[in-house]
């Protein structure tokens, strides 16, 4: 039987309203700088909450074709410039892919897809009729589309696919790649987080749920919360993150940097409500403690926790509580970071987005502040905050996700030097 691969992370790309591009993203979150503003556009005038983390600044122009541009959602254009700068960072851009078109596949992860395309479509038949919807709705408007896009930009003929689980979506789709390159049904996978609800309807829906930060439009960088007193809800934001994934031997032997080692994924269900967590973190306990024990960890193995950390009362509490489970009486002198408070909440991008954060805080040993951290509510716990702090040396590092409708993934990544566990 053939032993496991280590998985080995090769490339990374982001376009956040942190910045476009890891660096800028990185160079955000570690200095502590709000990517939330008050929203542009009319269509926000009016609602309840007018403020989020929009991607600014971004040119389509040389990621695809004028005709595709003019045909794909946003988001999906973010996606494919993110893909592209993961691929260029791993050596497969330029020259094309390394691996055999039938070793090589694409996940696509969101919580929904280009919804734009199809409210806009939706538009247009209450207004002009039948004929006025778009074709492009048909080939360019399911959640999964970004896949088939990658795989024909990339010619990548193995597994293309689309990955929901709402807030998760990210998280589930970087273990589901993990397992396909660990046990070789892949050779490489690149997994693209992706999302885009940053629209009046979902804003709208999510304001009257009371999930989102109100009051904010006169100091908007205020908003996002974690873990502080005064928090109000979740920011919402949009964007896409990628990591490329491969067998690590063979990225060594094609002289490949590896950026960090994907060791473990788990996941769960709450199986308790459409929206709130269980109240003690159980389904999240399990999906953390199945990530340890996929990378044959113990709990002392980890080092730092990028906490899913959305700014809800309800959420932030069910996280401690899900990591006092697995970690104990250690749980609070974890070091923890909670960066939503700097990009927002990018939903179904969000695991895609923390974990490339994740790794850049496995390069460099700082750790993110968490902003806004005015009134701690569990001043007992080594929440980071006010500055970055700079640590050295970290091993490991837990990135948890976890989304309405009790869905539950959570990642564990190491520094590239850290010996695989005796088990693996």
């Amino acid at each position: 039987m053939t032993a496991p691969r280590r998985v080995a992370v090769t490339g990374l790309g982001a376009i956040t309203p942190s910045g476009l591009g890891v660096e800028r993203l990185w160079d955000a979150v570690s200095t502590g700088r709000s990517g939330i503003a008050r929203l542009d556009g009319e269509e926000f005038d009016g609602l309840p909450v007018r403020i989020g983390g929009q991607v600014r600044g971004f040119d389509p122009a040389g990621v695809v074709d004028p005709p595709l541009a003019r045909r794909l959602s946003p988001v999906q254009l973010w996606a494919i410039a993110a893909a592209d700068q993961a691929m260029r960072q791993a050596g497969a851009h330029d020259q094309g892919p390394p691996w055999a078109p039938e070793r090589f596949a694409v996940l696509a992860a969101t919580g929904s897809g280009p919804v734009d395309a199809m409210q806009a479509a939706t538009r247009a038949f209450d207004a002009r009729g039948p004929r006025s919807v778009p074709l492009s709705l048909v080939v360019h408007g399911a959640p999964d589309a970004a896949a088939a896009l990658l795989s024909q930009r990339y010619e990548a003929r193995g597994t293309a696919h689309g990955v929901t689980a709402t807030c998760a979506s990210s998280a589930i789709g970087l273990g589901d790649g993990l397992r396909r390159v660990r046990h070789g049904y892949a050779d490489a996978v690149l997994v693209v987080g992706m999302e885009d609800c940053l629209n009046a309807v979902n804003l709208a829906a999510n304001a009257t749920l009371r999930a989102l930060a109100s009051g904010y439009e006169d100091d908007p960088a205020a908003a996002s919360r974690p873990f502080d007193r005064g928090r109000r809800g979740f920011v919402m934001s949009q964007g896409a993150a990628a990591l490329l994934l491969e067998d690590a031997e063979a990225a060594e032997r094609r002289g490949a940097e590896i950026l960090a080692v994907l060791e473990g994924f788990g996941e769960s269900s709450d199986a308790h409500h459409p929206t709130a967590p269980h109240p003690e973190g159980r389904g999240a306990a399990q999906a953390v403690s199945s990530a340890l024990a996929d990378a044959h960890l113990s709990p002392a193995d980890i080092d730092h926790v990028n906490a899913h950390g959305t700014g809800t009362a309800a959420g932030d509490a069910a996280e401690l509580a899900a990591l006092r489970a697995v970690f104990g009486d250690r749980a609070p002198r974890i070091p923890l970071t909670a960066t939503k408070s700097s990009t927002g909440h990018l939903l179904g991008a969000s695991g895609a987005v923390e974990a490339v954060i994740a790794v850049q805080t496995l390069r460099t040993g700082i750790i993110p502040p968490t902003r806004n951290l005015d009134d701690p509510e569990f001043a007992d716990w080594d929440i980071v905050s006010g500055t970055a702090r700079t640590t050295g040396s970290l091993r490991r590092v837990l990135s948890p996700s976890f989304g309405f409708g009790g869905h539950n993934g959570a990642v564990v990544l190491s520094h590239p030097s850290v010996p695989p566990s005796k088990e693996a």
